[in-house]
C-alpha cells in the first residue's frame, strides 16, 4: 500500500500512470467521482496487484476463489468494485492478491444502526470480523428495549461476518440513563432477569457475544458495574459466548468527570474478555475545532490502559467521521456538523480548499468560506490518519480495532485496514 497526497495540478490519470496502476481501479477504490475532481492535499490509497485474473464466460466468484486457493471474502476485499456481491462480467479483471507485507492479524469490529443501507453493509461486511448493531437499551422495568436487527444480521451472515449484541443504558428517548443503570446494578434479581433475556436473544439470533456500554456512571457505581460484568461473563462463557465492555478514554485511575469515574480500568479489564477503548470525540459537536482523535491524546490513553489491562484484551476505538465548525467558535453557542470523511473531501473540492495535515494530531483539516460568507473549519479522517491509528494496534499488541461507526461510506478506511492487517 502507498498513500499518495495530491499535489496542485495532478489528475487521477496522471497519478495512475506515474505509479503504473489502473486509473479506473484507483477511482473506484478511493470513491473519486466520474469527473475525476480532486482536492489538493487529498489522499489516494494505491495497492499494487500481484496476481490478477480475467473473468471468462460462465465463471463464478466462488469458483475463481477455489481455483486460486483464496476465499470469496478475500476477493471482495481485493476488489471494491464487486461491492460485496457476486456479479461478474466476462473480461472483468479481478485482483487475487496484492504486493503487501502486513503487520499481523487483528479483529475488526464495526458498529451500525439498524437503518444501515443494504448496499453499504454489503460493501463493508467483508472487512469486518464482527458487526455490532446499536443498541439493545434498558426499559423502565429493567428489561431490554427491542432492536430491529434482523436485516443487519442477515447481511453480515451472508458475508461470513460474525455479530455481537450491544447492551447499553440507552432509553426510548435515545440517551444514556444513569438512573436505569443504578436501578439494575443495585438489584441482583433484576440482573438475573436481564441475563436470562440476553442469553435468549444471543441464542435465538445467533450472536457470538455481548458488548456492554454503560456510560456516565458515577464513581459510586464503579464496583457494582465491574461485579455485574464479572457475573455476566461467567454466565456467557459457560455457554460459549464472549463479553466485551466499552471504556471511556481515561489517562489515570482517579480521572474526574461523569464520563470516567464509573469505569475502573483494572476491574473492568479483569471482568471482561476484551474491552473497547473509546478513543475519539476530543473534537466533538459542542467543542472547539480540533481532530476527533488526536494521536497524542490517543497515546496517552493507551499508555495508561496497558498498565491496567493486558494489551491482547484491548480493541482500539477508531472514528470514521469528521466535523465541520462554523467560525468564529463561541463556547456554548457553536455547534459543529458531523459529516462523513468522503463528504469532507467533497466540500474541499467544491470550495477549492487545500487540505492540510497536522503532523502532531496526525489528522487532516482545512478551512473554506461558505456561500453565505461564513468561514468554516473541517477536521476529518483520511488514509494517513487511519494508518497512524491502526499502526498502534500492532505497536501495542492489541486484539484489534472497533470502528464508530460504519454508517457512512469511506473506502479508504477499509483499504488501509486490509493492507495493514490480516483480518481475523
Amino acid at each position: 500500500m502507498l498513500i499518495h497526497v495530491v499535489l496542485p495540478g495532478e489528475t487521477v490519470y496522471g497519478i495512475a500512470r506515474n505509479y503504473g496502476v489502473d486509473p479506473r481501479r484507483l477511482m473506484v477504490d478511493n470513491d473519486v467521482g466520474e469527473d475525476g475532481a480532486l482536492a489538493v492535499g487529498q489522499t489516494l490509497v494505491l495497492r499494487f496487484p500481484d496476481v490478477v485474473h480475467a473473468v471468462r464466460p460462465g465463471e463464478t466468484l466462488s469458483g475463481i476463489a477455489q481455483d486460486y486457493g483464496v476465499t470469496v471474502c478475500q476477493l471482495w476485499r481485493n476488489n471494491l468494485s464487486l461491492g460485496g456481491g457476486s456479479t461478474l462480467v466476462p473480461g472483468q479483471v479481478l485482483v487475487i492478491s496484492y504486493h503487501e507485507e502486513r503487520l499481523g492479524t487483528a479483529i475488526a469490529n464495526g458498529y451500525a444502526y439498524p437503518f444501515l443501507s443494504p448496499e453499504l453493509l454489503s460493501e463493508t461486511a467483508p472487512f469486518l470480523s464482527y458487526l455490532t448493531p446499536f443498541t439493545y437499551g434498558l426499559s423502565r422495568d429493567g428489561g431490554l428495549l427491542p432492536l430491529q436487527d434482523e436485516a443487519l444480521l442477515a447481511g453480515a451472515r451472508s458475508h461470513g461476518t460474525g455479530a455481537v449484541m450491544h447492551l447499553s443504558t440507552y432509553t426510548e428517548e435515545e440517551q444514556f440513563d444513569v438512573q436505569r443503570a443504578e436501578k439494575l446494578l443495585t438489584d441482583a434479581a433484576a440482573q438475573e432477569r436481564l441475563m436470562a433475556e440476553i442469553l435468549e436473544i444471543l441464542s435465538r439470533k445467533g450472536y457470538a457475544g455481548l458488548d456492554v456500554d454503560f456510560e456516565y456512571l458515577p464513581g459510586t457505581l464503579a464496583d457494582a458495574y465491574a461485579d455485574f460484568l464479572s457475573r455476566l461473563r461467567q454466565r456467557l462463557n459457560a455457554l460459549g459466548y464472549f463479553l466485551w465492555a466499552a471504556l471511556a478514554p481515561k489517562t489515570r485511575p482517579d480521572q474526574p468527570g461523569t464520563l470516567y469515574e464509573g469505569h475502573d480500568y483494572a476491574r473492568v479489564g479483569a471482568a471482561a474478555d476484551a474491552v473497547l477503548l473509546m478513543t475519539y470525540e476530543w473534537g466533538y459537536t459542542y467543542g472547539p475545532p480540533m481532530a476527533v482523535a488526536p494521536l497524542p491524546n490517543v497515546r496517552a490513553v493507551l499508555d495508561y490502559a496497558v498498565t491496567e489491562i493486558p494489551p491482547e484484551k484491548i480493541l482500539l476505538g477508531v472514528p470514521n467521521y469528521g466535523y465541520d465548525w462554523p467560525l468564529p467558535y463561541r463556547q456554548g453557542e457553536t455547534r459543529a456538523e458531523s459529516l462523513s470523511n468522503q463528504e469532507a473531501i467533497r466540500r474541499a473540492i467544491r470550495h477549492r480548499a487545500e487540505i492540510r495535515f497536522d503532523e502532531t494530531a496526525q489528522a487532516p483539516w482545512y478551512r473554506y468560506r461558505a456561500e453565505d460568507g461564513t468561514l468554516h473549519e473541517v477536521w476529518f479522517e483520511d488514509a494517513r490518519s487511519q494508518a497512524a491509528k491502526l499502526r498502534l494496534v500492532a505497536e501495542y499488541g492489541f486484539l484489534g480495532a472497533g470502528y464508530w461507526n460504519i454508517m457512512r461510506p469511506f473506502p479508504q478506511t477499509w483499504l488501509v485496514l486490509a493492507s495493514l492487517f490480516d483480518i481475523d
